[in-house]
């Protein structure tokens, strides 16, 4: 190849933001020396270098738009001490499946059973596969609908709160909700009904939810609509907070 030539490839790998070619085509170049390839399996394996980072880079901004709180994977669960989970059940659920069908997930249990990490999990996993998710604290939901309440916006705010396909909703039932939030919650459970999926988790049964939203009619509907079509899945068992007093006893 004319050094000329050469500079103006490179000129023009630089111009088209093409980075991983251009660190790549020396290595690709002196291969074929001795193993020659076609010309098209010599773009495709350029390509392959280019296409693979920017999707690493794509899976890492969906990630972290996300907002999760930690990053935590189902290799990190530890499914023998949770004896009640069936791992099988949560793969399943890993497969994404329940989003083609906008099915919701529930996570039931007391605090520190794991069901924040078994959601995380999950929509890390969608994350990666390009699906928008979003993770926020129950709380921090409501607050954030108020506000935007306050400033004549609500609409904007659920819309946007109903646009990801994978909304993570945690800690429904550790403090209760004023009537007007549990209105704002209803709008947005509504919103999503039957068009995106939703995971929850909680430590309350579903009964008392009735006294979260302290409304029995908003209540009633928004169980009716997260429990149509979901999959609950009820931790019973030790707190991982407490893993390594129980293993001293």
């Amino acid at each position: 190849m004319e050094t000329s030539n050469y500079r103006r490839l490179q000129e023009n790998l630089e111009y088209l933001k093409l980075k991983q070619i251009g660190l790549h085509l020396n290595a690709v170049l002196d291969a074929n020396q001795t193993t020659p390839l076609s010309f098209i399996d010599t773009l495709l394996k350029l390509t392959d270098y280019e296409r693979e980072v920017k999707e690493h880079n794509v899976t890492n901004a969906m990630i972290k738009v996300a907002a999760f709180p930690h990053l935590k994977t189902l290799n990190d669960f530890d499914f023998a001490f949770q004896e009640a989970i069936s791992k099988d059940q949560i793969l399943d659920l890993s497969s994404l499946r329940f989003l083609e069908k906008q099915e919701n997930i529930v996570f039931q249990g007391s605090s520190g059973v794991g069901k924040t990490h078994l959601a995380i999990s999950i929509g890390i996993i969608a994350a990666q596969n390009r699906n928008s998710t979003y993770f926020i604290k129950c709380h921090d939901l409501i607050q954030n609908l108020k506000a935007a309440h306050a400033e004549n916006r609500l609409e904007a705010k659920l819309k946007t709160y109903a646009k990801y396909r994978v909304l993570i909703i945690d800690e429904i039932g550790y403090l209760p909700l004023a009537a007007d939030d549990a209105k704002m919650f209803f709008q947005l459970i509504d919103k999503r009904y039957e068009k995106k999926s939703t995971i929850f988790t909680t430590n309350a049964s579903f009964q008392s939810w009735i006294d979260i939203f302290q409304d029995p009619m908003i209540a009633n509907a928004i169980v009716d609509r997260v429990l149509h079509h979901a999959t609950v899945i009820n931790i019973v068992g030790h707190s991982y907070r407490l893993k390594n007093h129980l293993q001293q006893d």
